[in-house]
């Protein structure tokens, strides 16, 4: 018999779709009455009945979070996520299957492995050549890929340590870049000293030929141009670095080049969006997450490289309480991924690519972009001030009233948090102004819900 519990969550699975759109978007609590109240009802004292307690954590869900799948969410790069999605994490929780080795879960190993070869052919890599595996996030794969590099360009280092390197190794991004690189420098002993910041230009993405200049100059000095980082979709505002620009700086330096496309990855998908990433197949290694806009549950990024021989280096070790490899066709996945222990991730990936098809996923990236569009028309049109020119959905935008100093962008993203009804975020661009930030991050935004947005913005900015 299906116990109670388990039968009021799928109640909640097939319920939620239906109710977000009723509940508010924003919800800020007092965070020390909030610790209290929470501290004093579950002391843990005492075993409790676990569908009373289901039913009262849905409905603490329900009303204590800011709703990121919600449609009206512009926030950061959380998406409303697919049912098909949830099927598969809910069945991962369910068998629980260990993915350190092949033998352990080969079903859900060969699942993974089909998903991200779809994915590699998309990017332009050659799916029998290349790595590919499923990591916690961005960070983790970014961190893998650095790793790579460094045992792949600075092979004495996986033994010796950075003290036995001649030259020290240096990392190139742009001030729009992921700032996961900060703690990468810092984990893998580099230091953030090694982390150069390339100029952009007024387009807001790297100046290639600042970065050959930056390299250059770093060799001469007796240092190393380890990694070169373009971004496929900054975060701050969405624009694709010049990959095959990169490209060619980071060849000529033999440098690894990286491309970070954690959230514009999935453009990789769209017939009309894949020209923004031309180049991308040069790159070294490739971050993608699945979590951002390819609207699965997080967490569940993606690192595919073009030197499975560099993974290897970096994170092969021998053990005997492991399981032998028994795979004759692939390496087990502790052996070639920073992770040991791991989850199946891919699993919610590939319900979603299964029950979407490449065709689907197209036309939910397409719907979002053209619903970005469609915000950056409404704005210009209501007054507002658009400030970034990308053709990807993340919409940076000002107002008059700020420009000349009667409100702040903080006053009105404070006020929009106060009516509950949308959440946006403001951004420091990279030599620019302050300005307010919007992105489409679900496939249930509808024009209705841009409409929404607008109205809420013209209402604040209205006060002053």
């Amino acid at each position: 018999m299906t116990h109670p519990a388990l039968a009021r969550v799928a109640a909640e699975l097939a319920a939620f779709p239906a109710l977000i759109r009723a509940l508010p978007v924003v919800h800020s609590p007092d965070p020390i009455a909030l610790r209290e109240e929470l501290a004093s009802r579950f002391t843990f004292a005492a075993a409790e009945p676990l569908l009373p307690l289901t039913e009262e954590i849905i409905a603490r869900l329900r009303t204590g979070l800011i709703h990121v799948t919600h449609p009206r969410y512009y926030g950061l790069f959380n998406p409303s996520v697919r049912p098909a999605a949830v099927v598969g994490d809910a069945l991962a929780a369910l068998y629980n299957p260990q993915l350190a080795v092949w033998s352990h879960a080969p079903v859900v190993q060969e699942l993974e492995r089909l998903t991200l070869r779809t994915f590699a052919a998309a990017l332009g890599y050659d799916p029998d050549t290349m790595a590919a595996h499923f990591t916690s996030g961005g960070a983790e794969a970014n961190l893998a890929a650095t790793l790579a590099a460094l045992a792949d360009r600075c092979p004495e280092a996986s033994v010796d340590g950075l003290a036995a390197l001649t030259r020290r190794p240096m990392i190139y991004v742009s001030g729009e870049s992921h700032h996961s690189f900060v703690k990468i420098a810092r984990m893998t002993g580099l230091g953030t000293s090694a982390i150069r910041e390339v100029p952009i230009t007024d387009q807001l993405v790297m100046d290639p030929d600042a970065l050959h200049r930056m390299m250059t100059a770093d060799a001469s000095l007796g240092h190393l141009p380890l990694m070169a980082v373009g971004t496929a979709g900054t975060t701050s505002a969405g624009m694709v670095d010049p990959l095959p620009a990169i490209a060619d700086v980071a060849a000529h330096h033999g440098a690894w080049f990286h491309a970070d496309a954690a959230w514009g990855g999935a453009a990789a998908l769209s017939p009309r969006l894949r020209p923004l990433l031309d180049g991308i197949e040069r790159a070294d290694s490739i971050t993608w997450d699945a979590h951002k806009w390819l609207s699965v549950p997080m967490g569940a990024g993606m690192i595919f490289t073009r030197h499975p021989e560099a993974m290897a280096k970096a994170f092969t070790v021998a053990s005997s309480y492991m399981p032998p490899a028994t795979s004759p066709v692939t390496s087990d996945p502790h052996l070639v991924t920073p992770q040991w222990s791991r989850r199946a991730t891919g699993l919610k990936v590939f319900f979603a690519l299964a029950e979407l098809g490449l065709d689907g996923y197209a036309r939910l990236i397409e719907h979002q972009a053209a619903m970005g569009a469609l915000l950056r028309e409404r704005l210009t049109a209501e007054g507002w001030i658009v400030v970034n020119d990308a053709v990807l959905p993340v919409v940076n935008f000002t107002h008059p009233a700020i420009r000349d100093g009667r409100t702040t962008t903080t006053a009105v993203r404070d006020a929009i948090y106060a009516r509950g009804n949308a959440w946006i975020s403001e951004v420091q661009l990279t030599g620019r102004e302050r300005v307010l930030r919007a992105c489409i991050t679900s496939y249930e935004t509808m024009p209705e819900d841009v409409e929404a947005l607008v109205g809420e913005l013209n209402q604040v900015i209205g006060d002053w």
